[in-house]
């Protein structure tokens, strides 16, 4: 999708220190209701609910029940040739650090010998929205940031949106025909299953897709299921919409697929010299927001602990929350440090940290990055 918070959650796409703005409620009782930006809180003793209004300063609140949510209040508009507004969804695993309760997942691919699920919506009328159920996947058991692969299910849609690519084809998949599409926001890449018209509930395996998404060739049975989630993107109104019920679990019982590379063990002396490094800066822009996504690769031979990144954003542009680093100012030029958790980069390794920000007039990315003092190359 071309959202990359998530509730952030990060977003999203949290724990301390990883993100700045988000807010965590305690545990749920029924109609507990979360108006912050990034606010989430747990039901059922295993499942996350989240707000994560992260493309709109205004005002979105959701009711939480013992079983999902309903949204009862969204005044966000977006540009319906763009991304939505928000992600607000419920969820099993982890999504930006913040991992629902007892969760088993990161589960490798091919580990798993089943994955099913149960979901049922309400949907409303007039408001402009996709019903989008997610399941994330990562070459790695990636529990913060952005996963790599993202299948999305479109449930139901209402207005003039579209998923992101383009159509690729058609298939049948739990007895059901969709209409395939893929591409990539810049962070992550996308295949969606768009349903020819609205399906207010279903039970079906999980599985089923990841396999589909498998045997076109975009993950292998070496990458990890990271989360599943269920939920609204609403563009225009979506007061009203609701998950009435979220079930899924996932079982191991698979094979363990090997690493292609054997674990690197993170070096206790600091790197001599200067470093060579590559950055790769993948943004996403709306309206006059965008979320960056930020990779520093370590190119040289030296492995590195603890790394300060410098660079300057363009003009009219400003950080409003950032996650998996420390940054200093908000705009012009910019100084991103490690977390505790990403502070090693073995030679040939790599790490990766994203912002979300405000801007005005063209959008452009920044021109130049230096890692500890050394200029790097752009991927």
């Amino acid at each position: 999708m071309r959202r990359v918070i998530r509730a952030v959650t990060a977003v999203a796409l949290l724990a301390a220190g990883s993100i700045t703005t988000f807010v965590v409620a305690g545990p749920a009782q029924a109609d507990t209701q979360i108006c912050e930006q990034y606010g989430s809180t747990t039901i059922g003793g295993r499942y996350t609910v989240m707000n994560n209004r992260w493309g709109t300063s205004a005002q979105q609140c959701i009711n939480v029940t013992s079983s999902g949510f309903a949204i009862t209040s969204q005044q966000g508009v977006g540009n319906t040739s763009g991304a939505p507004v928000s992600y607000p969804a419920i969820y099993v695993g982890c999504h930006y650090t913040n991992c629902s309760p007892g969760t088993n997942l990161p589960m490798q691919v091919s580990s798993i010998s089943s994955a099913t699920s149960s979901i049922s919506y309400s949907y409303v009328s007039g408001a402009t929205y996709d019903a989008a159920y997610d399941i994330w996947l990562d070459p790695t058991p990636k529990k913060d940031g952005v996963s790599a692969m993202e299948i999305m299910i479109w449930f139901n849609r209402q207005g003039s949106i579209q998923p992101i690519g383009s159509v690729v084809g058609s298939t049948t998949i739990g007895g059901r025909s969709w209409q395939v599409w893929q591409g990539s926001n810049g962070s992550n890449n996308v295949i969606s299953y768009v349903a020819p018209s609205a399906i207010s509930s279903w039970n079906f395996s999980v599985l089923d897709f990841i396999n589909d998404v498998k045997n076109r060739g975009a993950i292998t049975s070496a990458w990890y299921l990271t989360s599943i989630q269920a939920g609204f993107e609403p563009w225009i109104g979506g007061t009203g919409l609701a998950v009435t019920s979220f079930s899924a679990a996932v079982n191991g019982g698979g094979t363990t697929t090997p690493p292609t590379t054997p674990p690197t063990t993170p070096p206790t002396t600091p790197p001599t010299g200067s470093s060579a490094c590559r950055v790769t800066y993948a943004a996403d822009s709306w309206g006059n927001g965008f979320v960056a996504n930020v990779t520093v690769a370590n190119t040289g031979s030296t492995a590195l602990n603890g790394w300060t990144l410098g660079f300057t954003l363009p003009a009219g542009q400003a950080v409003t929350s950032s996650w998996n680093t420390t940054l200093s100012g908000s705009s012009g030029a910019l100084t991103a440090r490690n977390v505790a958790h990403n502070g090693s980069i073995p030679a040939g390794g790599s790490t990766s940290f994203g912002f979300q920000g405000s801007y005005s007039g063209s959008f452009a990315t920044p021109s130049a990055f230096t890692l500890n003092g050394t200029a790097c190359a752009r991927a």
